[in-house]
C-alpha cells in the first residue's frame, strides 16, 4: 500500500497516491474539478483504452503512449477547468505488466506535469 498523497514529483504534486478511490473523486467534484476514474486494467492495451474511454478522446487517439501524451496534455475538447483521473487498482497493472505500468505512469506524469489551460492530476487509488 502507498502512502496516502505522496507525491511522485517534487514541487508540484502530479500523480499522488491516495487510499481510496470514492474519497478522491468526491473531494475532486467538491473543489469543483472534473473527476474521470478508470479502474483496474492488466494490460497496457487495456490501460490506454481505459483512460482514453474516461476522458472521452477524440476518434483521432491512436491508442499508443505518444497519442495518450498529445491527448493528455491537450483536452481542448473537454471543459475548462482542473480535471482529476483517479486510478483504482493501479497495482493490477504494476503486478501484470511492470514495463507498460511504468511506461504509462511516466506519460501520465509527463503529461500532467505540461498540462495548462485544462490543468490534470491523476491520482493512483489502492482501491
Amino acid at each position: 500500500m502507498c502512502p496516502s498523497s505522496r507525491s511522485i514529483r517534487n514541487g508540484k504534486a502530479v500523480l499522488r497516491y491516495v487510499p481510496d478511490a470514492a474519497r478522491a473523486l468526491a473531494e475532486a467534484r467538491d473543489r469543483g474539478a472534473l473527476a474521470h476514474l478508470v479502474g483496474p486494467m492488466s494490460s497496457k492495451a487495456e490501460a490506454l483504452e481505459a483512460i482514453g474511454v474516461a476522458l472521452d478522446f477524440p476518434f483521432w487517439y491512436g491508442r499508443n503512449l505518444d497519442a495518450l501524451h498529445d491527448c493528455l496534455v491537450d483536452l481542448s475538447w473537454q471543459p475548462v477547468g482542473e480535471h482529476v483521473l483517479v486510478w483504482a487498482g493501479h497495482h493490477q497493472l504494476e503486478a501484470a505488466d511492470p514495463e507498460g505500468y511504468r511506461a504509462v505512469l511516466a506519460v501520465l506524469d509527463d503529461a500532467a506535469a505540461a498540462s495548462s489551460g485544462r490543468p490534470l492530476s491523476v491520482l493512483l487509488a489502492d482501491a
